[in-house]
């Protein structure tokens, strides 16, 4: 059940998400997305570190 929830919540988001985006002319330039994928590396790592470390410690 809640997996359909989640579903169902991410399926709204998007009807409601997309739309919006598209309408607002949102556009990002090439420095900015360098700027924002910089970080994705580093924070997938923080990220997974962090889990690996609630694993092991029971929480």
């Amino acid at each position: 059940m809640t997996a359909f929830i989640i579903i169902v919540a991410l399926i709204v988001t998007l009807v409601i998400v997309i739309p919006l985006l598209e309408c607002s002319n949102f556009r990002l330039s090439a420095s900015q997305i360098s700027k924002v994928s910089r970080w994705i590396l580093p924070l997938c790592a923080l990220a997974l570190a962090v889990r690996i470390i609630m694993h092991y410690t029971g929480n």
